[in-house]
C-alpha cells in the first residue's frame, strides 16, 4: 500500500468516527420530534378555538353586564312588577349614576346626622342636609326650645330598617320617600333639669317617613330632605 493510499484510508476512517460520534450526540430523527418553536405562534394559540361540542362561551359585553346589575339592584329593593319597581327603573334611565342600595345606605346616614343635629341645635349641619323650607321649620323649633330654656339629650342606637316606599320624578327633580325604623334614647329637659318629654333611660322605637330630593341635572350628588312625617 502506497503512502497516498494510507493517507486516504486514514481520512476515511476519521470521517466515519466523526459521523458516529455526531450521531450519538445529536440522536436520530424518529418522526416524533416537536416542531421548532415560533415565538409569534403563542399569540395565535392564546385565541379561543371553538370546540366541536360548543363549550366555548361568549361573555356578555360590559355595558350589558352593568345594565343587568342595575336592574338586579332595583329588584332587590322593590318587588318586580310593582309600580315602585317601574318608577325606580325610570329614575335610573334618567340618572344612570343612581344606585338604590347606596341611596338607602346614604339616607340612613343622613337620618342619623339630622336627628342628632336637631337634638344638639346644630344649625350648620342641618343647613347642608335640609331644603330651605324644612330648615326653616327645624330652625324655628330649635329657637322656640332655646327661648324656653329647654335642652334635648339624645343617643342614637341604630336603624332597624330603611326602605324606599315612593319615587317621583318632577321635571328634573327626583324625589324618593324612605320609611325608616330607628331606635334611640331621647329626653327633653326644662330649665330645672326635669324631664318633660321622652325618657332618659329607655330605648324607644321611632318610625319616620322622610322624602329626599335632588336635581338630576346638577353635578351635586347630594340629596336634601324636603319633607318629614312620623308614622302613627
Amino acid at each position: 500500500m502506497g503512502a497516498n493510499d494510507f493517507i486516504t484510508l486514514f481520512f476515511l476512517v476519521a470521517a466515519v468516527l466523526i459521523f458516529l460520534q455526531l450521531r450519538s450526540v445529536l440522536g436520530r430523527r424518529t418522526g416524533h420530534e416537536k416542531p421548532p418553536v415560533d415565538p409569534f405562534s403563542a399569540r395565535e394559540a392564546a385565541k379561543p378555538v371553538a370546540a366541536e361540542d360548543d363549550r366555548v362561551v361568549t361573555l356578555p359585553k360590559r355595558d350589558q353586564m352593568d345594565e343587568d346589575q342595575r336592574w338586579a339592584d332595583v329588584d332587590a329593593v322593590a318587588k318586580p312588577g310593582t309600580d315602585l319597581n317601574a318608577a325606580l327603573r325610570d329614575l335610573i334611565q334618567t340618572d344612570q349614576a343612581f344606585k338604590p342600595k347606596e341611596f338607602i345606605k346614604g339616607a340612613g346616614m343622613a337620618y342619623e346626622m339630622i336627628v342628632m343635629a336637631f337634638a344638639d341645635g346644630d344649625r350648620k349641619t342641618l343647613k347642608g342636609l335640609l331644603s330651605k323650607e324644612v330648615y326653616e321649620g327645624f330652625d324655628a323649633a330649635i329657637s322656640d326650645r332655646e327661648a324656653r330654656g329647654e335642652t334635648v339629650k339624645s343617643s342614637f342606637v341604630g336603624i332597624d330598617k330603611a326602605e324606599i316606599v315612593g319615587v317621583a320624578l318632577k321635571n328634573s327633580e327626583a324625589q324618593i320617600t324612605v320609611r325608616i325604623v330607628s331606635h334611640l334614647i331621647s329626653a327633653t329637659y326644662d330649665k330645672a333639669g326635669t324631664v318633660i318629654d321622652g325618657e332618659a333611660d329607655t330605648v324607644a322605637e321611632v318610625t319616620d317617613i322622610w322624602t329626599f330630593a335632588r336635581d338630576v341635572r346638577s353635578r351635586d350628588p347630594n340629596w336634601k330632605l324636603i319633607a318629614t312625617e312620623s308614622e302613627q
